[in-house]
């Protein structure tokens, strides 16, 4: 809406609305509706409409619009981008296969795991020219921490906006990887979630300077805590409410993909590899590593055992997961 009133482009839009407020777009140029007919019957007169798949799959909405954008299509089965696909002439998928999957319960048969621009990407890591576009400009991590992600996950690709690189904490910039010796930890490690609780009480009030060049002292909300395990959640929870840090936001990595922090802190939880309660694929996932360090806009920490480090590898996918976190402490000095 705002960059076509800057053009001087006349938009309407309609939005497939539910019961509540909440479902709806706030705008003076959308419509919402809740009756699927009554979008279709109102297609022809406006510039876009905006719906969840089960709008687009519906029989009702072949052949709607003449292009279909979907978003956040790391996350989409192919089955259901074919299902969507036939509301147009014309599909762009938009999202990065390189962050989190798609959540799927239940056994099914090999390869429907994979989303839709994972199918097409097949063994790259980034979108090849001649099939697509790479957006290759982050507009949240200094470049010191951007540049581990680009090596590691997109193949060397990624760049910065330059003024990211005036983003600056007390404490310095890019990578941090801090050791924290435990045994016998499964999913739930309270000697990192002390640790952690320690550096940010430490941390509160010093300085950080925005890409502005906009200097404020540190608060807790601009520190972000994220773990494996929601049993480490909990932990880490118990520890920061116990320092006075109750407002410092914890999750997994599933709650805060899309979200961003001035410092994060990114907690294993695991001893070593022998102890690892589900996979070693999941704890050590380059996806899930990629979404918690890039969250950070200026600092990355990694708080976790050692031992770690030292982890054996069965595949050669093992080997290369378990060689990305090492990287990260390579490249962060420790």
């Amino acid at each position: 809406g705002r960059a076509a009133r800057e053009e001087g482009v006349r938009v309407r839009g309609l939005k497939k609305s539910g019961q509540g407020a909440e479902t709806e777009y706030k705008a003076d140029w959308i419509t919402n509706l809740g009756d699927n007919r009554k979008i279709v019957r109102a297609a022809g007169g406006v510039q876009l409409v905006a719906g969840t798949a089960w709008l687009f799959a519906h029989d009702e909405c072949d052949g709607l619009v003449d292009t279909l954008v979907i978003d956040e299509a790391g996350q989409v089965s192919l089955a259901d981008a074919l299902a969507n696909g036939t509301a147009a002439r014309n599909v762009i998928l938009l999202g990065d296969p390189s962050q989190l999957a798609q959540v799927s319960q239940g056994t099914h048969p090999e390869g429907t795991g994979l989303s839709v621009l994972e199918h097409l990407l097949g063994a790259h890591q980034t979108v090849p020219g001649d099939i697509g576009i790479f957006l290759d400009r982050t507009r949240r991590m200094h470049p010191d921490v951007s540049r581990f992600v680009s090596e590691v996950v997109y193949e060397g690709r990624l760049t910065g906006l330059p003024e990211l690189a005036t983003q600056a904490t007390a404490f310095g910039t890019g990578l941090r990887f801090l050791p924290v010796e435990h045994i016998g930890n499964v999913a739930a490690a309270p000697e990192e979630a002390e640790r952690v609780a320690r550096e940010i009480k430490a941390m509160l009030g010093c300085s950080w300077t925005n890409r502005k060049g906009e200097t404020r002292p540190l608060t807790e909300s601009d520190f972000m805590v994220v773990a494996p395990y929601n049993a480490q959640v909990r932990r880490l929870r118990q520890a920061l409410q116990a320092a006075g840090l109750g407002d410092v936001p914890v999750g997994t990595v599933d709650k805060f993909q899309g979200l961003e922090a001035p410092v994060v802190f990114y907690s294993m939880a695991t001893s070593s590899a022998e102890d690892v309660p589900r996979t070693l694929d999941f704890l050590f996932s380059r996806n899930r590593l990629n979404v918690a360090v890039s969250r950070a806009m200026c600092l990355a920490f990694i708080v976790a055992s050692p031992r770690l480090l030292e982890s054996h590898a069965r595949t050669v996918d093992q080997m290369r997961l378990i060689n990305a976190l090492c990287r990260f402490a390579e490249m962060a000095g420790g």
